[in-house]
């Protein structure tokens, strides 16, 4: 397998995350390495795009004053529910609750059944975009080595 993803410190740059929480996240299961898990002492985990993506939601909603707990239900949600399809849903914040919502009129309805000021739509979709063109600038790791060509005679180099 030769898949590409982010390394750790990758991954909370791109994010904006502390290691100790992406470590913390990781280890209790809010988020778990797609491309490559930690598989003993020295390995590197590898998170994917739509690893990355759901930190940044994470990270979005606890700026917004969710608690771990509400946005893990919001996430289990969105991964059963929704089979992981993450471009179906926004999920929305009051600071008390977190709900991920799947079309327009669920949000308008949160709204209308007075649930506060809300202190965070994030559109998932959005995100994904910001996301995309922030990693434009970037090159994944491959699972195999870590290895990460820097210029083309590199790229022959390991050809050859």
């Amino acid at each position: 397998m030769d898949e590409q993803g982010y390394r750790g410190p990758q991954a909370c740059k791109i994010v904006g995350i502390t290691y100790r929480q992406l470590d913390y996240w990781t280890r209790t299961g809010l988020v778990t390495p797609s491309v490559h898990p930690a598989s003993g002492s020295g390995t590197q985990r590898l998170y994917s795009f739509n690893d990355l993506l759901q930190l940044k939601v994470i990270k979005q909603l606890v700026d917004a004053g969710a608690s771990l707990q509400k946005v893990r239900q919001a996430i289990d949600y969105v991964r059963t529910d929704l089979q992981g399809d993450w471009s179906k849903a926004t999920i929305v914040t009051d600071g008390a609750g977190v709900y991920a919502c799947t079309s327009d009129a669920e949000v308008v309805d949160l709204l209308r059944k007075g649930q506060g000021v809300l202190g965070a739509i994030v559109a998932v979709g959005r995100v994904r975009e910001q996301l995309a063109g922030d990693l434009r600038q970037l090159r994944p790791e491959r699972v195999d080595t870590g290895y990460v060509p820097t210029n083309e005679r590199d790229l022959r180099a390991k050809e050859g």
